[in-house]
Protein backbone atom coordinates (compact mmCIF):
# COMPACT_ATOMS: atom_id res chain seq x y z
CA UNK A 1 0.00 0.00 0.00
CA UNK A 2 2.76 2.43 0.95
CA UNK A 3 4.65 1.39 -2.18
CA UNK A 4 1.69 2.40 -4.39
CA UNK A 5 1.37 5.70 -2.55
CA UNK A 6 5.04 6.49 -3.20
CA UNK A 7 4.60 5.65 -6.90
CA UNK A 8 1.58 7.96 -7.17
CA UNK A 9 3.46 10.80 -5.46
CA UNK A 10 6.49 10.35 -7.73
CA UNK A 11 4.31 10.26 -10.85
CA UNK A 12 2.50 13.40 -9.71
CA UNK A 13 5.79 15.20 -9.09
CA UNK A 14 7.01 14.22 -12.56
CA UNK A 15 3.86 15.62 -14.17
CA UNK A 16 4.14 18.87 -12.23
CA UNK A 17 7.85 19.12 -13.01
CA UNK A 18 7.28 18.69 -16.76
CA UNK A 19 4.45 21.23 -16.75
CA UNK A 20 6.61 23.73 -14.87
CA UNK A 21 9.48 23.21 -17.32
CA UNK A 22 7.16 23.80 -20.30
CA UNK A 23 5.74 26.92 -18.67
CA UNK A 24 9.23 28.35 -18.07
CA UNK A 25 10.29 27.65 -21.68
CA UNK A 26 7.08 29.21 -23.00
CA UNK A 27 7.55 32.34 -20.83
CA UNK A 28 11.18 32.64 -21.94
CA UNK A 29 10.14 32.40 -25.61
CA UNK A 30 7.43 35.02 -25.09
CA UNK A 31 9.92 37.32 -23.39
CA UNK A 32 12.39 36.92 -26.26
CA UNK A 33 9.62 37.59 -28.78
CA UNK A 34 8.56 40.74 -26.94
CA UNK A 35 12.17 41.97 -26.79
CA UNK A 36 12.64 41.35 -30.51
CA UNK A 37 9.35 43.06 -31.32
CA UNK A 38 10.42 46.07 -29.25
CA UNK A 39 13.59 46.54 -31.27
CA UNK A 40 15.89 43.74 -30.24
CA UNK A 41 19.11 43.96 -28.31
CA UNK A 42 19.50 46.16 -25.27
CA UNK A 43 16.72 48.53 -26.37
CA UNK A 44 14.26 45.67 -26.82
CA UNK A 45 15.16 44.10 -23.51
CA UNK A 46 14.64 47.43 -21.74
CA UNK A 47 11.30 47.95 -23.43
CA UNK A 48 10.13 44.43 -22.63
CA UNK A 49 11.22 44.88 -19.01
CA UNK A 50 9.25 48.12 -18.78
CA UNK A 51 6.18 46.44 -20.29
CA UNK A 52 6.26 43.65 -17.75
CA UNK A 53 6.99 46.06 -14.89
CA UNK A 54 4.26 48.55 -15.77
CA UNK A 55 1.77 46.00 -17.12
CA UNK A 56 1.07 47.82 -20.37
CA UNK A 57 2.62 47.71 -23.81
CA UNK A 58 3.64 50.81 -25.73
CA UNK A 59 1.00 50.06 -28.38
CA UNK A 60 -1.74 49.91 -25.75
CA UNK A 61 -0.54 53.17 -24.19
CA UNK A 62 -0.53 54.86 -27.60
CA UNK A 63 -4.09 53.71 -28.24
CA UNK A 64 -5.32 54.93 -24.86
CA UNK A 65 -3.74 58.38 -25.27
CA UNK A 66 -4.51 58.50 -29.01
CA UNK A 67 -0.97 59.41 -30.08
CA UNK A 68 0.95 58.11 -33.07
CA UNK A 69 4.44 59.29 -32.12
CA UNK A 70 5.56 58.67 -28.53
CA UNK A 71 8.42 61.13 -28.93
CA UNK A 72 5.90 63.98 -29.32
CA UNK A 73 5.82 64.92 -25.64
CA UNK A 74 3.53 67.90 -26.24
CA UNK A 75 0.88 65.74 -27.91
CA UNK A 76 1.12 63.12 -25.16
CA UNK A 77 0.75 65.77 -22.43
CA UNK A 78 -2.12 67.52 -24.24
CA UNK A 79 -4.10 64.28 -24.67
CA UNK A 80 -3.27 63.20 -21.12
CA UNK A 81 -4.58 66.47 -19.65
CA UNK A 82 -7.72 66.32 -21.79
CA UNK A 83 -8.53 62.72 -20.87
CA UNK A 84 -7.88 63.30 -17.16
CA UNK A 85 -10.16 66.36 -17.21
CA UNK A 86 -12.94 64.57 -19.11
CA UNK A 87 -12.81 61.55 -16.79
CA UNK A 88 -12.65 63.57 -13.56
CA UNK A 89 -14.73 61.94 -10.84
CA UNK A 90 -16.21 65.33 -9.88
CA UNK A 91 -17.69 65.75 -13.35
CA UNK A 92 -19.14 62.24 -13.47
CA UNK A 93 -16.09 60.56 -14.96
CA UNK A 94 -14.53 57.23 -14.18
CA UNK A 95 -11.66 56.71 -11.76
CA UNK A 96 -10.86 53.46 -13.59
CA UNK A 97 -10.42 55.31 -16.89
CA UNK A 98 -8.33 57.96 -15.17
CA UNK A 99 -6.04 55.27 -13.83
CA UNK A 100 -5.70 53.71 -17.29
CA UNK A 101 -4.82 57.13 -18.75
CA UNK A 102 -2.29 57.71 -15.96
CA UNK A 103 -0.68 54.29 -16.52
CA UNK A 104 -0.56 54.92 -20.28
CA UNK A 105 1.29 58.20 -19.78
CA UNK A 106 3.58 56.56 -17.24
CA UNK A 107 4.37 53.81 -19.78
CA UNK A 108 5.14 56.28 -22.58
CA UNK A 109 7.33 58.35 -20.24
CA UNK A 110 9.26 55.21 -19.29
CA UNK A 111 9.69 54.28 -22.95
CA UNK A 112 10.95 57.76 -23.77
CA UNK A 113 13.48 57.42 -20.93
CA UNK A 114 14.70 54.10 -22.35
CA UNK A 115 14.95 55.60 -25.83
CA UNK A 116 16.78 58.72 -24.66
CA UNK A 117 19.23 56.72 -22.53
CA UNK A 118 20.03 54.38 -25.42
CA UNK A 119 20.50 57.37 -27.76
CA UNK A 120 22.77 59.12 -25.27
CA UNK A 121 24.88 55.98 -24.82
CA UNK A 122 25.18 55.71 -28.62
CA UNK A 123 26.27 59.35 -28.80
CA UNK A 124 28.83 58.80 -26.03
CA UNK A 125 30.24 55.77 -27.81
CA UNK A 126 30.37 57.67 -31.10
CA UNK A 127 32.14 60.66 -29.54
CA UNK A 128 34.67 58.35 -27.87
CA UNK A 129 35.39 56.70 -31.22
CA UNK A 130 35.77 60.12 -32.88
CA UNK A 131 38.29 61.18 -30.22
CA UNK A 132 40.40 58.06 -30.84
Amino acid sequence: MANNLVRVIIAGMQVVGRAFGRAVRKEFAASQHAANKAGGGEKGAGSAAQSSLLGMSVDEAQQILNVSDIKSIEEVNKNYEHLMKVNDKASGGSFYLQSKVFRAKERLDAENEVLSSSESSKNNNKSQKDES
